[in-house]
């Protein structure tokens, strides 16, 4: 009996299997580690003026998720934010300083950025 793998077509469709499984898959590829994104966010305060559901002085991170649902830049733009200082509209139609979370490398920000917009 022939060892399955070597047909050049079993070979061919393990192969794509393993690509549809993990490769192709935006749920795998983007895993988020929900333990250090949270760390994050309290080490930087972000608790202070945002909360998962409801609004405080800022935006819920459900509210946010589903303001950039489906747009392809929203990664993007919530690295920009979450990178630098800047100003911001809070709640009560003031402006404040929105500082960025104390991360040691852009890595766990773009973890905290996907750990947001997976709220939605």
């Amino acid at each position: 009996m022939k060892p399955v793998l070597d047909s050049g077509i079993a070979l061919h469709k393990l192969i794509i299997a393993i690509a549809l499984t993990f490769g192709l898959n935006p749920s795998f590829a983007q895993a988020v580690n929900e333990d250090a994104a949270t760390a994050l966010a309290k080490a930087g305060n972000c608790f202070r003026c945002h909360s998962v559901d409801k609004a405080k002085k800022a935006p819920s991170y459900k509210r946010i998720a589903a303001k950039y649902k489906g747009k392809a830049e929203a990664e993007a733009i919530l690295m920009k934010h979450l990178s630098g200082s800047q100003k911001v509209k809070v709640e009560d139609g003031g402006d404040e300083e929105h500082e960025p979370p104390p991360a040691k490398n852009p890595e766990e920000v773009k973890n905290l950025v996907r750990w947001i917009l997976s709220w939605e």
